[in-house]
């Protein structure tokens, strides 16, 4: 079979809650050019300041990172909306040219602000435009990349219900996407990691692993220092503090395994934990969904959110996965009560096989690349079609 290459250009950033479901996508892409034995390249265009670049270029899933400048959609007043205006029109003008340049079959859209220009320009050159929500809710990128997108992949289907009614026609209910990585763990490998330097690790107790994110999930991160010693009686306890809080948490301590950031042991980290303790961002919430881990949430709340992740959290609870500690709930008296229900093997267990209930079977990392694979072969059989006609 004759071989050629195809250019898909993927957008968003801003966090890694954009990027690492991305770059689930972009890994399975390659997967579908490799079984059909055709080339493809993969451009990113992201944050040019920020923290995108570093991700998305170690990750090794894309041939090409791409910065423009990104300004912040506020629904808010803020001085700030006047000079993000310069910025986001830069960023249109930059993406223009780019896409013009590049000429991919599709784009690919993965939320952030800095994906709104990149659809804009695609929409403007006729580029087929996918655009991929993570959340229970759709954010305003989302709700504004809608306009211009041939399709709207969602996560939930309830999420069809918050986008407006003459754009629902165009979802498509995936799932979100994790990492090829998650479906091929080693609990072991995991157990490798954090414990075989230490002596005090104790088989006898469950893994307690609390993710604070990136950076950090301060709240968390306070909950945990201040009621340290409760949960070490109880549990083994892995915690991913951020970079922020690192030097602030306790060192030396028996029974803690402080970290202040683990990437590429992160799957096996989650596979060999019992209990997750963590904030309910998209992306790690359906990771360990796809591990079948029962969980604790505390979603971040309040007027600096739009509360998609109460709203994802809310989701697993009522299903039977997670317990969620929401507000005035989010203090130790309630943190205490929902991990002694969790130290409860039979509870546990009910609650990990809900959780993996939720994803069981399914793959959607791979369904959206091969939604965006048919639609890039689609328009390079048109593009052919018209060049045969023009001449």
């Amino acid at each position: 079979m004759k071989k050629f290459k195809n250019t898909f250009v993927f957008a968003g950033g801003g966090t890694g809650g954009h990027i690492y479901p991305g770059l689930a996508v972009a890994d399975e892409l390659r997967l579908l050019a490799s079984k059909n034995n055709q080339e493809i390249k993969i451009v990113w265009l992201g944050n040019s300041s920020g923290m995108d670049k570093n991700l998305v270029e170690k990750s090794g899933s894309v041939d090409e990172f791409i910065g423009i400048p990104s300004g912040k959609l506020r629904r808010y007043f803020s001085f700030k909306n006047f000079s993000d205006l310069f910025k986001i029109f830069a960023g249109l003008i930059k993406s223009f040219f780019t896409l013009l340049k590049l000429k991919p079959a599709v784009l690919f859209s993965k939320g952030g602000f800095v994906s709104v220009p990149p659809c804009v320009a695609a929409k403007l050159l006729r580029i087929p435009v996918f655009t991929h929500e993570c959340d229970f809710t759709p954010g305003l990128a989302t709700r504004l990349n809608s306009r211009f997108a041939t399709k709207i992949l969602v996560s939930y289907e309830e999420t069809k219900t918050y986008l407006p009614s003459d754009k629902r026609d165009k979802a498509i209910v995936t799932g979100n996407p994790v990492r090829p990585v998650f479906y091929s763990t080693n609990p072991e490998e995991g157990k490798k990691f954090l414990f075989s330097e230490r002596s005090d690790y104790n088989p006898e107790k469950p893994i307690l692993l609390v993710l604070g994110g990136s950076l950090g999930a301060h709240q968390i991160n306070e909950l945990v220092a201040q009621n340290l010693d409760w949960l070490c009686e109880r549990f083994n306890v892995v915690h991913q503090c951020g970079a922020k809080d690192a030097d602030s948490m306790p060192k030396n301590h028996e029974g803690y395994f402080l970290h202040p950031f683990i990437y590429k042991e992160m799957s096996d980290v989650i596979s060999a934990a019992d209990i997750v303790l963590s904030r309910a961002g998209a992306n790690s919430i359906w990771e360990c969904s796809v591990l079948g881990k029962p969980m604790v949430l505390i979603p971040l709340c309040g007027s600096g959110t739009r509360g998609d992740q109460v709203d994802n959290a809310h989701f697993f609870e009522e299903r039977g996965a997670a317990i969620v500690l929401l507000g005035e709930y989010a203090e130790e008296s309630y943190l205490k009560s929902a991990l002694e229900k969790m130290a409860d093997s039979d509870f546990r267990e009910n609650a990990a096989l809900a959780s993996k209930s939720l994803s069981e079977g399914k793959r959607p990392a791979s369904k959206i690349a091969e939604i965006v694979w048919q639609a890039s072969h689609a328009e390079l059989a048109s593009a052919s079609a018209k060049q045969d006609y023009e001449k």
